[in-house]
């Protein structure tokens, strides 16, 4: 009887580093979900901003080809 005790305690406590194994290991995955996210987020931002900074280096272009030309 106590054998089967013993064997029952190292079947839960194995069972228990199981479960936090599969725990970190969701964990992990949720971090991965999370940093992949914002990683598309931030793409998208710098995507958003180059555009706009590319337009107003074009309306700037623009300005200064329609400057008269400095006398001399």
């Amino acid at each position: 009887m106590e054998a089967l005790d013993t064997a029952l305690d190292r079947i839960e406590q194995a069972l228990a580093r199981i479960e936090g194994a599969v725990e970190r290991q969701a964990e992990a995955a949720a971090q991965d979900n999370a940093a992949e996210a914002e990683l598309g987020e931030l793409r998208n931002r710098h995507r958003k901003l180059k555009d706009t900074v590319a337009q107003e280096l074009r309306q700037l272009d623009l300005l200064l080809a329609n400057l008269p030309s400095p006398r001399g």
